[in-house]
Order: structure tokens, then sequence, then C-alpha cells
């Protein structure tokens, strides 16, 4: 009974939390997602360790629901409509920026003397970005227009595209090693993608009949929860991406669906207690000491990641002959890097665990620099391009 209090006690005071920090928001330029990273640094291990021992139990739990609701609501912003004004931009962008992105930081690493090895796996990683992050900070600015739509499609597809690029570079390092696992791990990526979609399409065409014939209301916020944690469940047992699954099963349903926009409210109305306890503990448990331990590699990881961001935008912006000024914005607001970054450090770290050693504190001290900067980028990238009709949020939006 004792440890469940302290449970209870430590996830009120943390939502309390988020609604201070939203209040100092509305105060401050920076957005909430930062601020809350920043409040669980603080009164994280690494800070003034306020937390309890029992936190890093739940943490996975709740990061995995946050993402997975992330992953729905972003999936419903995939329209035929959107995706007819926006796909082939969203496409050309997202995949020149992985290429790019991998590209210059493989080449710098390498210039810098890093191991080949390290230097493949690290530029794999550099594409992934941080979707909750990215995605809270246009809702919460209040972004909209062809830019955000933009900067949301690509946010959806650059993990998938990370995902091939790491795997891809994962199998290029074993088989450079002699591990004649490489095919296998080639094989259990594509599962873990292939899977995703099938495991998506499968729950989104039954959720697409059943929102036409529930009311709105209690109901369907039901309805649409437990679907979000049915996919969020099966996606872990059958080892696939709960974040590809559960975007490609709101994607299903915003277009199958007859009233295809009530699930997503219902979401919407739930989400954020959930998304404070996993920012505010992704802060608690990031490390400073890992900024130390990288050293040099850290510093030049960051720089070649950042410059692969902005020239990867530009070009493919310059493909799609978007407007030039807004070609660099859209580099700067896809800086975040989070959860699916350390989760492929973490896979390394398994497979290849003498690499995974120096890899490891690379993306975590990366970790702690993104995502504490890039969320002000994202916003300021918004605020640049004219799409932010109010300048903060609130508890409600």
């Amino acid at each position: 009974m004792h440890e469940i209090a302290i449970t209870l006690v430590t996830l009120g005071g943390l939502m309390m939390l988020g609604l201070v920090t939203d209040l100092l928001g509305r105060c401050t330029p920076l957005p909430r997602v930062t601020l809350l990273l920043l409040f669980g640094f603080v009164i994280g291990p690494s800070g003034m360790a306020l937390l309890p021992d029992i936190t890093p139990q739940l943490f996975h739990l709740l990061s995995t629901i946050a993402l997975v609701m992330i992953g729905f609501l972003i999936g419903g912003t995939l329209t035929r409509a959107s995706l007819k004004h926006y796909g082939r931009r969203v496409l050309t962008v997202s995949a020149t920026m992985v290429i790019v992105t991998a590209a210059i930081v493989a080449l710098g690493l390498t210039l810098l003397g890093v191991p080949i090895e390290v230097t493949l796996l690290l530029a794999g990683i550099a594409s992934a970005t941080a979707p909750a992050a990215t995605a809270d900070v246009v809702h919460e600015a209040g972004a909209k227009g062809p830019f955000s739509q933009t900067l949301i499609g690509i946010v959806a597809m650059d993990d998938a595209w990370g995902l091939m690029a790491f795997t891809l570079m994962l199998a290029a390092v074993q088989f450079m090693g002699g591990d004649g696992g490489s095919g296998s791990v080639v094989l259990g990526s594509l599962w873990e993608i292939g899977g995703a979609l099938l495991l998506g399409t499968a729950l989104g065409v039954p959720m697409a009949y059943l929102s036409g014939r529930i009311s709105a209301g209690e109901p369907l916020q039901v309805e649409a929860l437990g679907m979000v944690f049915l996919c969020g469940g099966l996606a872990l047992w059958l080892e696939v991406s709960f974040i590809l699954a559960a975007m490609v099963m709101g994607a299903v349903v915003t277009n199958l669906a007859r009233h295809h926009k009530r699930p997503f409210h219902a979401i919407e109305g739930i989400e954020w207690p959930f998304l404070v306890l996993f920012f505010v503990l992704a802060g608690a448990f990031l490390d400073i000491d890992a900024l130390g331990l990288a050293g040099s590699v850290l510093l030049g990881y960051v720089v070649l990641r950042a410059l692969g961001r902005l020239l990867g935008a530009w070009l493919g912006g310059a493909l799609c002959r978007d407007d030039p000024a807004q070609r660099w914005w859209m580099g700067l607001a896809m800086l975040p890097q989070a959860g699916v970054a350390l989760g492929m450090a973490l896979v390394a770290m398994q497979r290849l665990p003498t690499l995974g050693e120096i890899i490891l504190p690379v993306v975590v001290g990366a970790t702690v620099i993104f995502e504490v900067i890039g969320p002000v980028l994202t916003r300021l990238a918004l605020r640049r391009v004219g799409e932010t009709p109010k300048i903060t949020g609130s508890m409600g939006s």
C-alpha cells in the first residue's frame, strides 16, 4: 500500500507540474515541452533526485501510451485532401532529409577519425526525430498552413525512413564484422515496418466502421482509447513499430470513417495528462554525465546532424519548388530527437555491445541537447513562416 501511495502522489504531483508549466509557458518564449523536460531533469537523478525509485517502472508504460496516442493523432492528419496537396512534398522532403543527414553525419564523422562501424550506426540514428515533441509544439502554437501540415507529415514519415536507414547501417556493420546474422536483422526490421502497416490497417478498418455508429461522448471516448491501447499492446506483442502502427490506424480511420473527426477529438481530450508524465519522466532520465563521456564525438554528431537536417530540408524543398525562405526553417523545425533514437542506440548496444558502449553516450548526450533546444527552434520556425495565430497554448487546447 505504501508503494501505491507513493505512485499516486508522484503522478498527481507531476500532473500539477504540467498545469504550472502551461501557465509559465504563456509568460516565456519556451515551449511547454522544453519546460517539462527541464523540470523533469531538475527533479530527476541528475538534479535534485526527488523522484522515487518506482518511476522507471512507469516510464516505459507511460511513454508507450503517449507515443501511441501521438501516432494515432498524426495519422489522423493524413487525409486524402492533405495527401493530395502535401503528399508529394512530404515524401520528397522526408526522404531527402534522411539521405542527406545520414550522408553528412557519416562523411563528417569519418573525417573526424571516428571508426567506420560507429560512424555508420550514428548516421542511421541521426535520421530519427521526436514526433511527440514536434507535434505538441505545432498543437500548442495553433499553427495552421502548408508549412505546419508538411512538418506534421514529415514527422509521420521520418521515423519510418529512419528505421529503414538504421536497419541498413546495422546490417552493413554486422556484415563487415563477419556476423552471419545480418540477414536476420534485415528480415526482423522489415517485419517491424511491414507488420506495423498490416496491424494498423487491420485495426483501422473495423474502427472506421464503428466510429460512424457510436454516439459522441463517453462511448466514443471508450472506443477510441480502447483501440489505441489495443494497437499499442498488439504492436509490442508482435514486435512491430507501435508508433507506425498507430499512425496507419489513424490514417485508415480518417479516410474511411463516416464521422472521422470524432475519435481524434476523443483522444485529444485525454492525451495531455499522459504527455505531461511522458515529457517530465523523459527529462528525469536525461543523464548530464553523458555529455562528458561522449566528448568530441558528441559535438561532431550534433553539429553534423543539424547541418544534415538544414541541407536536407533545403534540397527537398528545392526539388518541390517550395518558398526558398521556408526551406531553411523546415530543417530547423525538424531538429528534436528523442525516444526513437534512444531505442536504436539500445538495439545497437544489444547486437554489438562493444560499439554500443561508444554509441549510447553520444545518443543520450545528443538527446539532452536536441530535446531542450529543438522544440524552441521548432516554435521559432513556425512563427517565422507566419503560421502561428497564437504564441502559446492552453491546457484545454
